[in-house]
């Protein structure tokens, strides 16, 4: 980041159609939506994701999944998990012509430019990686996509992978085991960069095998919250909300959200677990103690900007540009 992120207090909203359902492995479903009216939908690139407001209480982010060049369609591939706390149940009970509203898209997880690419997708984290991997071919870049699952048939998209040949490499777990990262990122890489997304053990180990690898070349996207690692009693701290004139005190069982929110301060909000980048927040003064999975640690050392979802501040003073 080159400047301070202002408070986010309204983003693209709108009531979409449900224009297809198909199921694309087990316990997986491609949903796509358009705009009621056929108009065009905001653009996006790969990476982005959006939300999906199931209902007064249940907003969920999907990467999306299908072509940045389709300006009046979006697609998202959901898992469901019975496990979960029921969005993805919601979900998969969506049909043809359901409507919903949505919002976003927005992007934590951007496709930088380079001339060689490494993908490492783990279960349903291969749909950021399809819009990727297009705009790779696009740009004439090389690449390779290393996807594991617990089976084929648990591993969405095989037909549309199968077109790229060898440059895909299937780990279905009954079968081969897990990823060989050892081999994969073993040796450092000029030029390239590397993009994960899967669940936490793997983006873990990848974190881990990457190490060696150059500043910059790894990125990651969480479906669930990073693991704290300081676990710490919180404080109390002052906060000052420069643009509204206000300074209030965040009490250690409260958040920077709710108290901008008790405070009347406007701010969005929607996984309120630092994974979304949602409620991101220029940062005037202070200093944060970023729990978030959104921003990589440079992006953290500039303390120009945090999640106030769950961030908090290791100093007496905190000052927003909010």
């Amino acid at each position: 980041m080159t400047q301070a992120t202002e408070t986010l207090v309204s983003e693209f909203e709108a009531d979409v159609r449900v224009s297809s359902v198909s199921p694309v492995a087990d316990d997986v479903v491609e949903i796509s939506f358009e705009a009621h009216n056929g108009s065009p939908l905001p653009p996006w690139t790969p990476g982005a994701h959006i939300d999906l407001l199931l209902s007064a209480d249940t907003t969920r982010q999907y990467s999306l999944c299908g072509s940045p060049a389709d300006p009046v369609r979006y697609q998202v591939a959901v898992l469901k998990a019975p496990q979960s706390r029921g969005g993805s149940l919601r979900v998969h009970e969506l049909a043809a012509g359901d409507e919903l509203r949505i919002r976003g898209p927005r992007n934590h997880f951007p496709m930088l430019a380079s001339p060689r690419y490494v993908f490492i997708a783990g279960g349903i984290g291969i749909t950021p990686m399809l819009p990727m991997i297009e705009a790779a071919e696009a740009a004439g870049a090389t690449w390779e996509l290393h996807y594991g699952g617990r089976s084929l048939a648990s591993m969405a998209y095989l037909d549309t992978l199968a077109a790229y040949g060898d440059r895909v490499h299937l780990v279905p777990q009954d079968e081969k085991g897990i990823l060989d990262l050892a081999t994969i990122l073993g040796t450092p890489a000029p030029q390239t960069l590397v993009y994960c997304c899967g669940p936490e053990p793997l983006l873990a180990a990848v974190e881990s095998a990457c190490t060696q690898w150059p500043p910059g070349a790894l990125h990651l996207e969480r479906f669930s919250a990073k693991p704290r690692q300081d676990e710490g009693e919180d404080t109390s701290f002052e906060l000052v909300l420069q643009r509204s004139g206000l300074t209030v005190t965040v009490p250690p069982e409260q958040s920077v959200f709710e108290a901008m929110r008790a405070a009347g301060v406007p701010v969005l909000g929607s996984c309120l677990e630092g994974i979304c980048g949602t409620c991101e927040t220029g940062v005037i003064e202070g200093e944060v103690d970023h729990r978030d999975s959104v921003l990589d640690e440079d992006e953290q050392e500039e303390n120009d900007a945090m999640m106030v979802c769950v961030s908090r501040c290791r100093s007496a003073r905190l000052v927003l540009d909010a």
